[in-house]
């Protein structure tokens, strides 16, 4: 019998996962983390194919407003070359947003809004 807090030899133990990390650029930590925001809101705003299943506008308001900070946190930290269209899928989560909302937010007051400007759609 195994005790449940030692590691078992196929799980990475914690130096080895910290020297993964360690590896991987700043930048491509921005990306993954911005990518994983994008796809969750997507989720949230029922753009997948299961579509209303899963959708809960409340949560991807803060999966677009976390992504929405993380774009503008590391608007100097990351390249125009990764920025570009991380922050045309902020916009189209954006508009995605205003367009599932029953009662849409006055411009400039939807997710992410006060770090992106007012989104019209």
């Amino acid at each position: 019998m195994s005790d449940a807090t030692t590691p078992s030899s196929d799980s990475p133990g914690f130096d080895d996962m910290a020297r993964d990390i360690a590896e991987v650029p700043a930048v491509e930590v921005i990306v993954t983390v911005a990518v994983n925001l994008m796809s969750a809101a997507a989720v949230k705003l029922g753009l997948t194919e299961e579509g209303e299943a899963h959708k809960d506008l409340d949560e991807a308001r803060k999966l677009v407003q976390a992504l929405a900070g993380l774009l503008d946190a590391s608007a100097t930290e990351i390249s125009t070359f990764h920025a570009s269209p991380l922050r045309d899928g902020l916009k189209s989560l954006q508009l995605a947003f205003r367009e599932a909302s029953l009662v849409p937010d006055e411009p400039g007051h939807g997710p992410g809004e006060k770090y992106t400007g007012p989104i019209y759609g």
